[in-house]
């Protein structure tokens, strides 16, 4: 059996350990042969393939980024595109795709299985964790742990200095990685995508800690918005799934802070640093099992399932049902860590 592999979407630490898992477990226990496609859907839509076997995997577990590249194609709104997946797929003999990717990557892996008859397996990936059906997804740990290192740094600086220091960190819909590292590294204010703020309780939040004399650390998720205004983009294109180019809110949120309490504030915006980088041991060893669990799903015929972490075990769900909704940040969740605002 040849079985088919990309990665689409954002990239995030653990994609190599997924590529890994599948190809070990498929040629060693199952004889199986594997073709991977570049650049996420791309390499189905346009035939660009590399051949993956075991020296292609060797050393790949501490490596971030992706062997197979990465996009955010959609192959939906390509001329022709599901007739020329399936001439690709033909061409080269693959009967089952393994598709690694988040909401939008998996949404046509959905799609293309359950309207079009292409058999295909999910692996959930993402930083952001925002995939609904799974506890975790791979990507989000290192994210964290990436942003949380960076807080403790401004810690310092901001008390050396006396300032308000504003991080902005990843996270279009859902305020996971804020939440997470903003409690984390001790954070006096998280906003989050879920909840609007208001900018005169931010300042009030600021100025209280400056009270005891500490420094006010802000974290902010790109998509989060204040009560009485919308989202700050970083310009109005969009890419091949409808999605805006975010980032600016920390640089607008610093200013409206100095402007408003006379403190000076600074920004730092950790953009794409969230997603380099080697993966942690948490994500090496998730991204590794959900590899050995897609490869077992296709060995069973299990199309049109995702492979998910429930508690400690690995189950499958519709990947329709994973990507029916985001998971977002609970409202009593976000009340939790109020306690350590200003």
């Amino acid at each position: 059996m040849r079985v088919g592999v990309l990665t689409g979407g954002g990239d995030c630490p653990g994609l190599n350990a997924v590529i890994r898992g599948i190809v070990r477990k498929g040629v060693q226990e199952y004889g199986y042969t594997f073709t991977g496609f570049r650049d996420g859907w791309r390499g189905p839509l346009d035939d660009d393939t590399l051949r993956l076997d075991i020296p292609a995997v060797r050393g790949i577990l501490p490596r971030g980024g992706t062997i197979l590249g990465s996009s955010r194609t959609n192959p939906l709104k390509a001329e022709d595109g599901v007739r020329r997946i399936r001439e690709t797929l033909a061409a080269h003999g693959v009967e089952a795709l393994i598709v690694i990717g988040g909401e939008d990557t998996l949404g046509v892996a959905a799609r293309l299985s359950d309207s079009h008859g292409i058999p295909c397996v999910g692996v959930p990936k993402t930083i952001d964790n925002d995939l609904s059906a799974t506890d975790y997804t791979f990507g989000f740990d290192t994210a964290v742990g990436i942003a949380t290192e960076a807080i403790d740094r401004l810690h310092t600086t901001a008390e050396s200095h006396m300032r308000v220091l504003v991080c902005e960190v990843m996270g279009r819909h859902a305020g996971w990685i804020a939440l997470h590292s903003g409690l984390a590294g001790g954070a006096n204010v998280i906003l989050i995508p879920e909840q609007r703020f208001d900018v005169d309780q931010v300042c009030a939040w600021v100025t209280s800690r400056f009270k005891a004399s500490y420094a006010p650390i802000v974290v902010v998720a790109e998509g989060a918005m204040p009560k009485d205004g919308d989202l700050v983009l970083k310009d109005g294109t969009l890419d091949s799934f409808g999605h805006v180019r975010l980032s600016g809110v920390g640089e607008w949120l610093a200013k409206e802070i100095e402007r408003r309490t006379g403190k000076e504030a600074r920004t730092t915006v950790l953009g794409h640093v969230q997603r380099g980088g080697t993966p942690s041991a948490f994500d090496r060893w998730l991204a590794t099992r959900f590899g050995l669990h897609a490869i077992e799903a296709v060995r069973d015929g299990d199309y049109g399932k995702m492979v998910a972490l429930r508690g400690t075990d690995i189950v499958r769900v519709p990947i329709s049902e994973a990507t029916a909704q985001l998971k977002t940040v609970q409202p009593e969740l976000y009340d939790e860590v109020g306690v350590f605002f200003g």
